[in-house]
């Protein structure tokens, strides 16, 4: 199956989707530094994406119509600084907003289904009207914005077309499915709440919904407290491991009598399993592994502990934010995860290098979507088309079959 990614970042979002079975017709992203990373893993030849063809440039410039017909998929994430928490908020006043680019594609390429992604902060209520508008401008984006009217005229124009029910019987329509998402509930060891917006072109009937959870808070507490399962994978013995926390101990309780059926969160201990400190002599030999000083805890920024997923990795305006990128060990004592060790965090798989200073390979990781997590969600879209594709073909073949017969 044939896909195509926006603004692919260092890749995250894409080799995601190519683990499940799609095939990148083209890679488009702005930043040198991100291209360059794909580049590099892709000369040497790493597998994920050797071959890729990477376009660095604003996807608005890029020429489409070279890529023919047939395109299954379109992923990607537009930048998420008008919406995000640590951002100006300014949503369709910011200039950096590419939803409409977005929705241009994929009226451009009309894919059989697109998975889109960004952050939380889009859900806030103060972006409630446009939030609503990106998700009527998906499910209709042959109903375009004309140049008389503002977003918000548009927005109003849109919802009379959906309750009027014309547009769904005429024209490229969608129908679109936004989640929010905890990625530490899919296995990744980051509790990093993320919208993934997922739309199946109407005319292949397709029903489907999110993956279920798989992993808990819950089933983490009743590893660590009940069973102590966790310690002793981690070869930590019994005066040596912390106590549970009071505020959760009627919690932990009940978990002795109600065991979770789901798997646990998985920590910052789980993550960097075979990595060894990175002021270690062997650190050296390992890419991406280098200790960074200068990690400071202050208000509100104070670290990950080691035996929880870690907090969400950012990628800051000025650098790297202290506390969501900085690993706190069993003394108290903080320091910068290293490129790699946050690359595991990202689920990004020991082999591929990033390129670029450690502000710049942090701002990457910190922008990027968990690679297990897109595998997850694009497995799942994958596997709706397949059988799509499948039940079509059946009903080609009893249609010639009958054909023959008369």
């Amino acid at each position: 199956m044939k896909c195509v990614e926006l603004f692919a970042g260092a890749g995250g979002l894409a080799m995601g989707v190519h683990l499940a079975g799609f095939e990148p017709q083209a890679v488009v992203e702005w930043d040198k530094w991100a291209c360059d990373t794909i580049r590099e893993n892709g000369a040497r030849g790493y597998p994920l994406v050797e071959g890729w063809n990477v376009a660095e440039g604003d996807v608005r410039h890029f020429d489409w119509s070279g890529l023919g017909d047939g395109i299954d998929l379109v992923a990607g994430g537009p930048p998420c600084q008008p919406f995000s928490m640590g951002g100006k908020h300014k949503a369709h006043d910011d200039g950096r907003d590419m939803f409409p680019a977005t929705v241009d594609i994929i009226r451009r390429l009309r894919p059989r289904a697109f998975i889109v992604e960004n952050v939380k902060g889009l859900t806030r209520s103060s972006f409630a009207n446009y939030y609503q508008y990106i998700l009527l401008q998906l499910t209709f984006p042959e109903i375009g914005r004309l140049s008389s009217e503002g977003w918000y005229e548009h927005f109003l124009r849109l919802q009379k077309e959906k309750a009027s029910g014309n547009a769904f019987n005429s024209g490229l329509t969608y129908n679109v499915v936004p989640t929010l998402v905890n990625a530490a509930d899919y296995g990744i060891p980051q509790k990093r709440e993320r919208v993934f917006i997922v739309g199946f072109r109407s005319d292949l009937g397709i029903e489907w919904s999110f993956p279920k959870a798989t992993h808990s808070f819950d089933a983490l507490l009743h590893e660590q407290w009940v069973t102590g399962e966790y310690w002793e994978r981690h070869a930590i013995p019994s005066n040596m491991r912390p106590l549970p926390p009071e505020k959760l101990q009627s919690r932990i309780n009940s978990l002795e009598f109600l065991p979770p059926e789901t798997l646990p969160w998985r920590t910052v201990r789980d993550a960097l399993v075979g990595l060894p400190d990175p002021r270690a002599k062997k650190a050296k030999h390992i890419a991406n592994h280098f200790f960074q000083d200068g990690a400071r805890v202050y208000p509100g920024h104070t670290g990950s502990p080691l035996d929880l997923p870690a907090k969400t990795l950012k990628a800051g305006a000025h650098g790297v934010p202290g506390g969501e990128n900085m690993l706190v060990h069993e003394d108290g004592s903080v320091r910068y995860f290293t490129v790699r060790e946050a690359a595991r965090i990202q689920t990004f798989p020991d082999g591929y290098h990033f390129h670029g200073s450690w502000t710049e390979t942090m701002r990457q990781l910190g922008n990027a979507v968990p690679v297990m997590l897109a595998r997850i969600v694009a497995s799942s879209v994958a596997e709706r088309l397949l059988v799509s594709q499948m039940l079509e073909l059946e009903a080609l073949l009893s249609k010639n079959k009958t054909k023959g017969v008369a």
